[in-house]
């Protein structure tokens, strides 16, 4: 379907789409980068069932952030659409220059730690959230920090 306002998928695999999206520019101070972010799709439909960012900048923030961050619809998830999403991307991290990326997630987030598990991420560590970034962007205290090669997927 063809909608005037409808951009095309950027990535797909025939299952899922992503879809180009512009947010705000983030602070300057969380130091993401060039942020992107894709509306994940059913492919070839405009049905939104999550969103994926990736955060190439090196900062403070992206140690408790993350190089990339996904969110799956509860009513779409169990069937691996953010890892599918995280490897449609693949390319674009090594053309950004990087063959590793940080995700992190919320201790008891089962479904994001079986999501790094499925890309083949290696656990890195749980780090308590400076209470700065706590107060000032309502994240969790503690992270856990998983590390993605890209490169060796």
């Amino acid at each position: 379907m063809n909608w005037p306002f409808f951009r095309g998928a950027e990535f797909s695999d025939g299952e899922i789409d992503l879809i180009p999206i512009r947010l705000s520019p983030p602070e300057k101070e969380l130091g993401f980068g060039q942020e992107r972010n894709w509306r994940i799709t059913i492919h070839g439909s405009r049905q939104e069932i999550g969103r994926l960012s990736y955060r190439p900048g090196e900062s403070e923030a992206i140690y408790y952030f993350g190089h990339i961050g996904y969110h799956v619809e509860p009513a779409w998830r169990g069937h691996r659409y953010a890892e599918k999403a995280c490897r449609l991307i693949r390319e674009e991290i090594l053309r950004s220059g990087k063959s590793s990326v940080i995700i992190t997630t919320d201790p008891d987030n089962q479904a994001s730690r079986k999501t790094c598990k499925a890309l083949g991420c290696l656990w890195e560590s749980e780090v308590p959230v400076a209470e700065y970034w706590q107060k000032k962007y309502d994240i969790s205290a503690r992270k856990e920090r998983y590390i993605w090669r890209v490169g060796e997927s």
